[in-house]
């Protein structure tokens, strides 16, 4: 097995579980707090696919969905478009007010979709290339496609937590 398959089989279970944590939903649990502090189904969809749009752009040398596709001006978030919720207050996270499943169903989809397109370009000799000499040592592309997947995994995770929570209160 090819060393992207893997990567896109990863990919592809981050999907999965965000469509999980969406599919039917009602909308109101989207934006419901476990407490005042927590934060939302929305806001943890949303900063996992922005990071995955950021990360994988920046190593791909491509424009973000967010911006090239008009997800910014269709979430319509009070937040600036580079804006991937890294570093989020509570205030931030309750601004991410989304009401529909569907919206972030399809972004997300959107930000799969092109990231499965990349990672079907790689060889095994292209996940040892150099993407930020800003770490010691410094990341490779792989290393840093998995760090993406593995945030991704644990938000949607989390996700998928709070729904079944808020839907047995």
């Amino acid at each position: 097995m090819e060393s992207r398959d893997l990567l896109l089989t990863a990919f592809d279970n981050v999907e999965e579980t965000v469509r999980h944590a969406l599919d039917g939903i009602d909308p109101r649990l989207l934006t419901a707090r476990i407490d005042p502090e927590a934060n939302t189904i929305a806001w943890l969809v949303w900063h996992l696919t922005r990071v995955q749009d950021d990360h994988v752009a920046e190593v791909a040398g491509s424009a973000q969905a967010y911006t090239e596709n008009g997800w910014d001006d269709r979430f319509g978030l009070p937040f600036s478009p580079r804006a991937i919720g890294y570093g989020f207050s509570s205030d931030d996270v309750a601004a991410t007010d989304v009401r529909d499943p569907q919206l972030l169903l399809d972004y997300h989809a959107d930000v799969h979709a092109r990231t499965a397109d990349f990672v079907r370009t790689l060889s095994p000799a292209d996940l040892d290339r150099v993407v930020d000499r800003r770490w010691d040592p410094p990341v490779t592309l792989g290393v840093r496609l998995l760090s993406v997947i593995g945030d991704d995994l644990q938000h949607a995770g989390q996700a998928a937590l709070l729904r079944g929570s808020l839907e047995r209160r």
